[in-house]
């Protein structure tokens, strides 16, 4: 009912405006805290359309796309040597998002152009970006499709489609999982009004994911103070050790 609310009050304003295809959007939270205990999270997705009254009878699409922060990475792919299979050369990507979801009304192919994709870069293909490949890579697109099936299978990316639903052409919703293993930063959540594969509006909002808690105290300590966070690791792990055998020691000796 609290969303319900929100969208009505939000179609309330975008009836104010000019008479254009207009999108307005909130987000059920614009903070995520990666505690110890963080086992993943949702984001549910809503807003309004206020469609051009000189066009109102012609349906709309809606793109609702979210990326973390984007991070090179190298990709190898398995060659077989001497009859074992083993690493090959490494292959960097020059960027690629750290989580990326699409959720849409409808398949991308029917809901935006191919040129309307590449102005905006909606497509997840369109977000990892491999520019400056090696001369002996002659099959660059299949380091990209690797990026996307790894990250795919560990829940990092996710193509929705029809996972947005509009109503009356005017009211949308749509939910977006959050998975454990998010990177630290700022998150982008874009959502795109098209009408005849054409991009009429865009709405765009920032959600920050931090680390909180004991958890954000372990990785600061990583990151500033690696080897004081080796040596405390070590005696951490010494002094488990001896309090474990100490304990056999006392209450199951012979």
């Amino acid at each position: 009912m609290r969303h319900l609310i929100a969208c009505l009050a939000l179609l309330f304003w975008a009836n104010t405006v000019m008479a254009e295809d207009r999108v307005v959007a909130g987000l059920s939270q614009h903070s995520v805290s990666l505690t110890t205990g963080f086992s993943g999270s949702e984001l549910f997705v809503y807003g309004a359309v206020r469609p051009d009254p000189n066009t109102a009878e012609r349906p709309h699409d809606v793109i609702v796309a979210i990326s973390g922060p984007s991070e090179r990475l190298t990709v190898r792919r398995k060659v077989r040597e001497f009859g074992i299979w083993i690493n090959g050369p490494g292959v960097e990507i020059d960027e690629a998002p750290s989580y990326y979801a699409v959720a849409s009304t409808r398949p991308l192919d029917e809901a935006v152009s191919w040129t309307e994709d590449l102005r905006h870069g909606i497509r997840l293909d369109r977000a990892i970006r491999l520019i400056d490949a090696p001369d002996w890579v002659t099959d660059r697109e299949d380091y990209r499709a690797a990026v996307a099936r790894i990250r795919g299978e560990e829940g990092l990316y996710a193509i929705l489609p029809g996972h947005v639903k509009l109503t009356e052409n005017t009211l949308f919703e749509t939910r977006i999982k959050l998975p454990a293993n998010l990177t630290e930063g700022d998150y982008q959540a874009r959502v795109f009004l098209l009408r005849d594969k054409v991009v009429q509006d865009i709405f765009t909002e920032t959600v920050e994911v931090r680390r909180a808690g004991i958890g954000r105290w372990i990785y600061t300590a990583a990151q500033e103070w690696p080897a004081l966070y080796g040596i405390a690791s070590i005696i951490v792990a010494l002094t488990a050790g001896w309090l474990a055998s100490a304990f056999f020691r006392t209450f199951f000796a012979n």
